[in-house]
């Protein structure tokens, strides 16, 4: 813990000073969740951890919290009741102290249960796929590797015809008991048996593939459904081809991480694609007919006569259509970059010249004001 000064205990909970026991247990139980090191990579958790427990062991013991809520830190200080986490090795083992043995899972549920049984990990891979893919929908191939059940032993670890008896480390129990003296007293930690991992039972003698674990590491492909719409960094859940479980528990999921390629052609801002045409300025003064890239294909589009610089003709229902069919599709927006040619011959010169001759201010006005204007190009 930081040698400065420590922050409000009811602020480090979350709570009011009127809160009662259950507010407070609730509001620790929810931090703990929050920054147990299992869950939470932060570098600071531990500390932040720590400072929690502190907080909790004065609030929730009458006596302190009402030094506390008279004195503060320094009368708990004073009267030898601040709190002292320096007995302990780890945060975890500061958790199980709180919490009793078997970790985060058995606190707040989840992973390996009472009986032993552990459900499958997750598995996860990533893909690649084109913009225009996002239009149609498509089917992509994943290799990914698991563990899966051992077929020589069918996923018991023991070799076939050998029994599998009780676990004679913590007999039967699937768990280890220790009492560890703390600050507080003397705490029972209950621990996952190290020798048969809480199951209770191990096998006499174990597979001669797997060694006892059940499991090999297997190589897979899968063919998965890209669903149309599908955005760049989004997850495809795949239930139950994950590693496997135990027996008789679950097989864990694969995720598919989507990445869509980047299409030069296009910008996308959710259903919205944004292309660009370059156009010479006398077709852009004369209007003509272009052929503007879509994701199905190239579409002629005619470019009305007097088109300015930047000004943008948008292609309904041109975009992209929306994940799962929920909403409308995309528009399809096409700015218009009008270019002044360059590098004249002579009678391209001339006939420039000619041109700019009969110019009038008719030609050249427009209802933009000055304002406008300058926005316009100050955005471009």
């Amino acid at each position: 813990m930081s040698t400065q000064m420590p922050r409000d205990y009811y602020e480090v909970l979350g709570v009011g000073r009127q809160a009662g026991e259950a507010e407070i247990k609730k509001a620790f139980r929810r931090l703990a969740r929050e920054l147990h090191p299992d869950t939470n990579p932060d570098p600071t958790a531990e500390d932040r951890f720590k400072e929690a427990a502190a907080a909790y062991e004065v609030l929730s013991d009458p006596e302190r919290r009402r030094t506390y809520d008279a004195y503060g830190h320094e009368g708990l200080r004073r009267g030898g009741g601040t709190p002292d986490f320096d007995g302990f090795g780890s945060v975890s083992d500061l958790f199980s102290a709180f919490f009793g043995g078997g970790g985060f899972e058995t606190a707040f549920g989840g992973g390996r249960g009472r009986s032993g049984r552990a459900a499958g990990a997750d598995a996860a891979v990533a893909v690649e796929i084109d913009l225009a893919d996002v239009a149609t929908g498509t089917r992509a191939e994943v290799g990914y590797a698991v563990d899966a059940r051992c077929g020589h032993c069918r996923g018991n670890g023991a070799e076939p015809g050998t029994p599998i008896v009780t676990c004679p480390r913590c007999q039967g129990a699937g768990q280890l008991q220790s009492v560890t003296r703390t600050p507080f007293g003397q705490m029972v930690r209950a621990t996952a048996c190290d020798r048969c991992g809480g199951a209770g039972r191990v096998p006499e003698q174990p597979c001669s593939v797997c060694a006892g674990r059940g499991q090999t590491r297997d190589q897979r492909t899968l063919e998965v459904d890209i669903p149309v719409g599908i955005t760049d960094g989004q997850r495809i859940r795949v239930s139950g081809r994950g590693s496997a479980g135990d027996p008789g528990a679950p097989d864990g999921d694969l995720f598919v991480l989507v990445r869509v390629r980047e299409d030069p052609r296009f910008v996308r801002d959710q259903e919205d694609l944004h292309t660009v045409i370059d156009l010479a300025a006398p077709l852009a003064a004369l209007g003509t007919t272009v052929a503007v890239p879509s994701l199905e294909g190239e579409i002629p589009t005619e470019i009305p006569a007097g088109t300015q610089p930047n000004d943008v003709i948008t292609l309904r229902s041109r975009g992209v259509p929306p994940l799962q069919g929920r909403g409308r599709t995309g528009d399809l927006h096409v700015h218009v970059n009008v270019v002044i040619p360059r590098r004249l011959t002579r009678e391209q010169r001339e006939l420039l010249e000619r041109l700019s001759d009969t110019l009038i201010d008719r030609n050249l006005n427009s209802d933009e004001g000055m304002l406008s204007k300058l926005r316009r190009a100050l955005a471009g």
